[in-house]
């Protein structure tokens, strides 16, 4: 029987339970603590778990041989915790995104090289077969070299949503708004397909949410090193939410897409998800009749399990298979920060009216939060 990583989680908020369910099935983890600010909400999440409660993380570390951590706070304070067990030789799987600033990114992939531990960031679309089809297709040279990437991300957030959690719509507590919070699974996707970004010009609006402080709506064009393009819109202003695609058209003619979320969105702890992740778009020659199987197959395996819990559980055992053998997680802290800049590149093409070139460096001469404190 294979070793089990005692495993914490830092922050009790929604997501928290999604991974706490995850690591009670995950077959090498094992979910031992809870650590949050407040001592009461974790041992009111302790309970529910059988685990130990901690309001301190060194101190969770230490009685509990902790070896890795879920990172499930607010975004401002996944440095802070990341950096501290780092120190402490932990490993930390952060919740998306990484952070929401550049300046977090870099101290948290330095604290973690620095240590030997590893860093992870959650993304557990990629693990959808669909997403895993597209990517094999695109490794196996089936669509030539990815020449247009694009995505489309149309969803909904009501009021309702935003009043759930105080730190929600801020630009100080989130960080963003679509941008940071709905669209990184996207944008993780999106450059893990089509590789490295050279450029991106972009813009953000707040079409119809005037209590947030934060955009709802953004849209770029990306250029990549490559020669290839790309197209982002992302938005969280169309009732009840229609869909969020990412698709690649190749330089030979044949394109490859995945539908990731259908209908209302999925919101961690508040609903489900509305319809099972599927291929929406197959040319590759020799394959067109292809893409009716695979929706069936897909939808019947969706309906055969939770798929909230399902995909948390392949991340959180990915992650752990990732410490067991010494190799990078699915999705490492590097590969976070491209999401990280991806989104900064907007604020900044905002602010300064023009592209923004690869690779960002964070700003430290400014007080605008990389554009986004400008109206």
């Amino acid at each position: 029987m294979s070793r089990k990583i005692k495993t914490a989680i830092i922050g009790c908020g929604k997501v928290s339970h999604l991974h706490a369910a995850a690591l009670k099935q995950a077959k090498n983890a094992e979910l031992t603590a809870i650590c949050s600010r407040s001592i009461d909400k974790a041992k009111e999440f302790a309970a529910k778990y059988q685990i130990a409660a901690f309001d301190n993380i060194e101190e969770m570390i230490r009685v509990t041989g902790t070896e890795s951590v879920v990172v499930c706070t607010p975004h401002p304070f996944h440095a802070e915790a990341v950096i501290k067990c780092a120190a402490l030789g932990v490993n930390s799987l952060v919740e998306k995104p990484l952070a929401s600033s550049l300046q977090d990114c870099d101290a948290m992939i330095k604290a973690c090289n620095k240590n030997k531990v590893k860093l992870g960031v959650v993304s557990q679309r990629r693990f959808y077969a669909p997403v895993q089809r597209v990517r094999k297709a695109i490794d196996e040279g089936k669509i030539g070299q990815p020449a247009l990437g694009t995505i489309n991300m149309l969803g909904w957030r009501d009021q309702k949503y935003y009043e759930s959690d105080a730190w929600r719509g801020t630009w100080e507590m989130e960080g963003g708004g679509v941008l940071v919070n709905q669209a990184p699974h996207q944008l993780d996707i999106f450059q893990w397909l089509m590789g490295a970004v050279e450029e991106v010009y972009g813009i953000w609006r707040n079409l119809n949410h005037p209590y947030i402080q934060v955009e709802d709506t953004a849209l770029a064009i990306v250029k990549f090193k490559s020669g290839a393009v790309g197209n982002i819109i992302v938005s969280n202003s169309q009732k009840p939410g229609i869909y969020g695609k990412v698709q690649i058209h190749g330089s030979n003619g044949a394109s490859v897409g995945v539908q990731t979320d259908g209908g209302a969105m999925f919101i961690a702890g508040m609903s489900s998800i509305a319809e099972p992740p599927v291929n929406d778009l197959w040319t590759v020659p020799g394959e067109e009749t292809l893409l009716q199987g695979w929706v069936k197959e897909d939808s019947e395996f969706f309906t055969s399990i939770n798929a909230m819990e399902y995909y948390m559980k392949l991340q959180n055992e990915d992650f752990a298979d990732a410490i067991l053998n010494s190799r990078k997680p699915m999705i490492s802290g590097e590969e976070g920060r491209v999401t990280v800049e991806l989104f900064t590149a907007i604020y900044r093409s905002q602010r300064d009216n023009q592209p923004v070139k690869f690779p960002l460096e964070p700003e430290y001469d400014r007080n605008d939060f990389d554009g986004r404190l400008i109206k």
